[in-house]
């Protein structure tokens, strides 16, 4: 099944509509569920909100008559499920990959991809630690590039002021967006990252670790700090001028960098088509997702935001508005930006096919 990408990463925009056609024949070879369930896997990061919005759509009559498996096995084992076919929603911490799409396209799963919320990516210390108040980019990048490893293992060593005692370092496991999303923005590629850490799909994991011991250093998304604050310390993010602490106004004024970063959700279109419990779902959950983000601790997207996510459903538009690749440096601003190029160039697609 041909498929032109049009993949360069020097583009500013990667779309994949040209496969519509193509995907929508091949729909035959999806696999994914057409029971009365949803399935529901991919990032722990965004897993808070989507597990929010399933609890309160099981309270609506539509919620009644349909089972919710929302599971996290984190970004990159949630597409390779979601690219097989078998599940219908991919949560995910930072946009589709190039090679993720090959995937879904060689397994005919055609999506539609959602913008969420933002996550300000949070570094996180113990209590108990009275040195460490903010970290600069250069500081992090020291302490987890693959050059480092065995051999920045004391909290001297990250800044001469620091005391003289063991760096304990606690990340995210090789399958989550995050761990791609932070290598990319502190170390230049996932590749460069230094294995020699406490890492773990399952942010709760870090959580446990970082409040249990006083020589931690970790990172976590910010909904995970923000319902465990009285067990963790936030470090400000030193960018040379001045020391910035995750909150929901600095991501707004797009001052969290580079630790800032949307949150999707990727439907399978063919999904949407077969299952109308799955198409109420969606609805709801595009409905409600600037409430519940805001409720499990993440930062909503502006009411713009949702309505430009809302006609991209509707229109079911296929394809992504990004690279291809983590991209740091994403603000809400950019994303919205995307957004409408995105549904502009759509837009323009279907009336050149029409006058064809």
């Amino acid at each position: 099944m041909a498929f032109n990408r049009q993949v360069k990463l020097g583009l500013s925009l990667i779309s994949v509509t040209a496969t519509v056609v193509s995907l929508t024949a091949c729909a035959g070879e999806n696999q994914a569920s057409t029971s009365k369930e949803i399935k529901i896997d991919g990032s722990s990061t965004v897993y808070p909100i989507s597990d929010a919005v399933a609890k309160e759509f099981g309270k609506t009559p539509e919620g009644q008559k349909v089972s919710i498996d929302v599971q996290f096995s984190g970004t990159t084992g949630g597409f390779r499920k979601f690219c097989a076919g078998e599940t219908d929603i991919s949560n995910a911490s930072r946009p589709i990959l190039i090679q993720e799409m090959d995937a879904c396209v060689k397994a005919g799963v055609a999506f539609i991809e959602l913008p969420v919320a933002f996550d300000a990516l949070t570094v996180a210390v113990n209590p108990q630690n009275s040195w460490a108040k903010d970290v600069t980019v250069a500081e992090l990048k020291k302490v987890w590039n693959k050059a480092a490893q065995g051999k920045v293992t004391n909290w001297n060593q990250i800044r001469g002021t620091y005391p003289n005692r063991p760096l304990k370092l606690y990340g995210a496991g090789k399958d989550s967006g995050t761990y791609d999303y932070f290598n990319e923005a502190i170390v230049g590629n996932k590749s460069n990252s230094r294995s020699d850490y406490t890492g773990s799909e399952d942010d709760n994991v870090l959580v446990d670790g970082i409040s249990k011991d006083p020589n931690a250093l970790g990172y976590i998304p910010f909904a995970y700090f923000e319902s465990n604050q009285n067990k963790l310390k936030a470090l400000a993010i030193d960018n040379g001028k001045v020391s910035i602490s995750p909150s929901s106004e600095v991501v707004k004024n797009a001052q969290y960098q580079p630790l800032s970063r949307p949150l999707f959700i990727y439907i399978n279109s063919k999904s949407t088509q077969d299952q109308p419990e799955l198409r109420a779902f969606v609805e709801f959950y595009l409905k409600n997702a600037q409430k519940l983000a805001t409720t499990v601790g993440y930062i909503p997207l502006p009411d713009e935001g949702y309505k430009l996510t809302k006609i991209q459903y509707d229109k079911g538009e296929i394809g992504t508005a990004f690279k291809g690749v983590p991209e740091p440096n994403v603000t809400i601003a950019e994303l919205l930006r995307r957004q409408t190029k995105f549904q502009t160039e759509q837009e323009a697609k279907r009336a050149s096919n029409s006058n064809q």
